[in-house]
């Protein structure tokens, strides 16, 4: 019998009855009790403090936003999905813009230049995002790769507004990720950063310079905030 065996086998035979597993209290890292209001601002107040910008657009109108983005930007490409309703409704809004769209449902080896080389932003949807850290949540998909939120230097989020939660506990345990967690979860908090030895932030060394969040609201939008 090996001693792995050894031990579970003594472990099994315990005398005083299967182990269980202890009580967990989960309060600190839940319970906020913030109102959308606060969340949405905390989720801009910190996103904010390490150069993401965040621009409050009303949800019927937020491609109008987004072309705007585009034209502050300087953006003449753009990559994007196709079938996830963020890409499909950019697409039908930007066709006379006189923005290239491109098409990021290929494999990388086909286009690893290009994204690389000429892609000036990349629009991906997001599945909510986080108060109490100012983080956006995505889950990539074959429509959506994690590559056009990582590699462009401008990564452009679309987020409605009633799915900022307050922490990131509330985010596993309200949308199951302990039961249908993707292969490649993403959590952003800002643009791409790195800190040399001196502790000075560098921007879009390892990905995007820059990261514009659309809050999309079912009412009118609040205005802007960065």
């Amino acid at each position: 019998m090996s001693a792995r065996n050894a031990i579970l086998k003594r472990l099994r035979e315990r005398l005083d009855g299967p182990l269980s597993a202890p009580e967990s209290d989960f309060a600190v890292v839940t319970n906020r009790g913030w109102s959308q209001e606060e969340r949405l601002a905390r989720f801009a107040r910190w996103i904010g403090s390490v150069h993401g910008e965040v621009v409050h657009a009303d949800a019927a109108r937020w491609t109008e936003t987004l072309a705007k983005v585009l034209a502050d930007k300087g953006v003449r490409r753009l990559a994007l999905g196709k079938e996830h309703p963020v890409a499909a409704e950019a697409r039908d809004a930007l066709v006379d813009s006189g923005v290239a769209l491109v098409d990021v449902a290929r494999d990388i080896e086909q286009w690893q230049r290009e994204q690389f080389e000429s892609v000036d932003a990349g629009l991906t949807s997001t599945r909510g995002a986080i108060a109490e850290t100012g983080s956006l949540w995505l889950w990539p998909s074959p429509d959506e790769p994690r590559l056009i939120s990582l590699v462009p230097p401008l990564h452009i989020a679309v987020l409605d507004a009633d799915t900022v939660e307050d922490t990131f506990f509330d985010v596993v345990e309200r949308h199951g990720w302990a039961s249908g967690m993707p292969t490649n979860a993403l959590l952003i908090s800002g643009p791409s950063k790195t800190a040399d030895i001196e502790q000075t932030l560098a921007y879009g060394v390892h990905g995007p310079r820059e990261l514009v969040v659309i809050v999309r609201h079912a009412g009118e939008s609040p205005g802007v905030t960065r």
